[in-house]
């Protein structure tokens, strides 16, 4: 067989009527190219597509019913008030997503900020090998931003402050989403990440960081607006993001994703997120990315 199918030839193929097949180039569904008007097929490229297509048996035992990554005050709430069943391991947005791709988490929880799309979560998910049958679900928007001590005695109001007044900055560990974001304003603003001074332990989750600003081990950090209300801390926004829970297909329709999802669902969740304060739950349930 030539390398290089046509559309009748790559029909045949793959055993389905050519109007088929160009249903399946419009979708963007088919590997293909076009030269000289003619749909072409790469022969090596459609057996791969094929094996990506495959659905195999899962043995695999279930994971364990954990909502790993990212910390979020108002889900941190919701786990324990809706009696889902689902425990919470706090470890940054990248461990989450870790975790759910080996099998130890149910749930991961993220914002991951990609600055080559402005988009928030979905170029990190589209990069995982494994679960073929990821599901990403909108839980919150939050504003996210600087975390001050009281009354900003610095006067820091913009990302170059941390540069030009050098203020402690309280870190997160590599790959949280917090630490993604600071990396990523910095590089726009076109400061280097060693220009900043930096307190001496990166922390593992918001709380952590926001009792050192608190206690004066650390002057600023990258936190969300609610964290900032808990510890009466200042707060200056830099952007709202999006918060998502990914997990497999499977596991969105069993009991303790449902009973989350329908507690989200009730007037004391919406009366809890504006007690938080920096939330908007407008959205929350709506699929962001399925595969």
């Amino acid at each position: 067989m030539h390398p290089l199918l046509t559309t009748a030839e790559t029909a045949r193929y793959l055993r389905i009527k050519e109007r088929k097949v160009y249903e399946l180039i419009a979708e963007q569904r088919i590997p293909c190219s076009k030269a000289a008007g003619k749909w072409l097929f790469p022969k090596a490229a459609i057996d791969r597509w094929l094996t990506e297509q495959m659905i195999a048996p899962d043995h695999a035992a279930s994971p364990p019913p954990i909502v790993a990554g990212s910390h979020d005050p108002l889900l941190e709430w919701a786990l324990r008030e809706s009696g889902c069943g689902l425990a919470l391991l706090t470890e940054g947005s990248g461990r989450g997503l870790d975790r759910l791709s080996a099998g130890h988490a149910l749930v991961a929880g993220l914002h991951l900020h990609d600055p080559a799309t402005g988009e928030d979560n979905v170029a990190a998910v589209r990069e995982l090998e494994r679960p073929h049958d990821l599901v990403m679900i909108e839980w919150a928007k939050r504003d996210q931003g600087l975390i001050l001590a009281p009354g900003n005695p610095l006067k820091l109001d913009r990302i170059e402050d941390l540069k030009r007044k050098s203020p402690v900055v309280a870190a997160r560990q590599n790959g949280s989403g917090a630490q993604v974001l600071l990396e990523a304003m910095l590089a726009a603003a076109g400061i280097e990440v060693g220009d900043l001074h930096f307190a001496p332990t990166a922390f593992s989750n918001e709380s952590d960081l926001a009792l050192a600003v608190a206690h004066g081990a650390a002057d600023c950090g990258v936190a969300i607006r609610s964290v900032a209300a808990l510890f009466r801390l200042d707060f200056l926004p830099l952007r709202q993001e999006r918060f998502d829970l990914a997990l497999r297909r499977r596991d969105y329709f069993d009991a303790p994703m449902q009973n989350l999802l329908a507690f989200a669902r009730t007037p004391a969740f919406s009366r809890k997120a504006g007690e938080l304060s920096g939330y908007d739950v407008t959205q929350c349930g709506r699929v962001t990315f399925n595969r």
